[in-house]
């Protein structure tokens, strides 16, 4: 069986993924700053900082694949994302060129492309339109990973996630709510699937309400099972609660959007007047 690591193992991603993984790959070995505090007797772990290279490579000798969700998972100041996504993220890719590891999936972000509004269907070719300093360090994942799949034949993929959880939770995430079984899917195509070289995904369940275009994960075998409209009366009862948000609301990015916004709002149409 392949040992897979699986980086970020505290947060929120990596908690539910330690109870779905184990069944599929018995030895997954789970790292990140400090153990998770509910870590079982039976769940191997291991410590890391990512912007350390040195315990970078300690982690990855012995691995065949990597499930990165390691590093700072939301917007903050310019050193924290550096550090931990930035240096982290490429010290990751180096360490797994150095170990030998055949397979990286790196758990991008719908953030690295949140300015593109919401009337507008995206693929995953587009050109980058980071919405926030978290975004902008998810976009040089992205490019770290082509480079290391181009030049060092890694395989990698990198998945755009949207929101995960167990139900959208307003009316922006009916539109890119991932299921955590379906983020299973994705990451077992990134890991198995013999024809992975680079690829990114949109990390989204089935939503009819979707900005993407994710024709290329249906292609390698996705078959989700979330359905972001089974839950629509919660998601839009939840969104009742919350105050208008002009940039945010316009964009797909939602929040990450609109904080810290001092640009052309000129530019920003209200849809609901239209």
């Amino acid at each position: 069986m392949p040992r897979i690591l699986m980086t970020g193992a505290a947060g929120g991603i990596g908690t539910s993924l330690r109870k779905l993984l184990p069944p599929i790959y018995p030895d997954l070995l789970l790292s990140d700053l400090k153990a998770p505090a509910d870590l079982a007797k039976d769940e191997k772990f291991k410590a890391a900082d990512l912007a350390d290279m040195s315990q970078v490579e300690a982690i990855c000798e012995g691995v065949d694949g990597i499930l990165h969700f390691g590093g700072y998972s939301v917007e903050g100041p310019w050193d924290s994302i550096l550090q931990s996504n930035i240096i982290g993220g490429y010290n990751l890719f180096e360490a797994a060129r150095k170990k030998g590891v055949k397979r990286v999936v790196f758990a991008s972000s719908n953030h690295a492309v949140g300015f593109y509004p919401r009337h507008h269907r995206i693929g995953t070719d587009v050109t980058a339109r980071p919405d926030s300093r978290y975004g902008v360090s998810k976009v040089f994942g992205e490019a770290v990973g082509a480079l290391y799949a181009d030049k060092h034949g890694l395989g990698v993929t990198c998945i755009r996630i949207g929101n995960f959880g167990e139900m959208p939770l307003d009316h922006r995430r009916l539109s890119i709510w991932l299921k955590p079984e379906d983020l299973v899917q994705l990451c077992r195509i990134g890991l198995d699937h013999p024809d992975i070289h680079f690829e990114i995904f949109y990390g989204a369940s089935y939503n009819e309400r979707a900005w993407w275009d994710n024709h290329r994960a249906y292609e390698l075998g996705y078959h989700p099972t979330g359905r972001g409209e089974d839950f629509r009366e919660h998601a839009m009862a939840e969104q009742a609660k919350l105050k208008p948000d002009p940039v945010g609301d316009f964009y797909q990015g939602g929040t990450f959007c609109s904080m810290e916004f001092d640009g052309d709002k000129d530019r920003i149409v209200d849809w609901s007047k239209r």
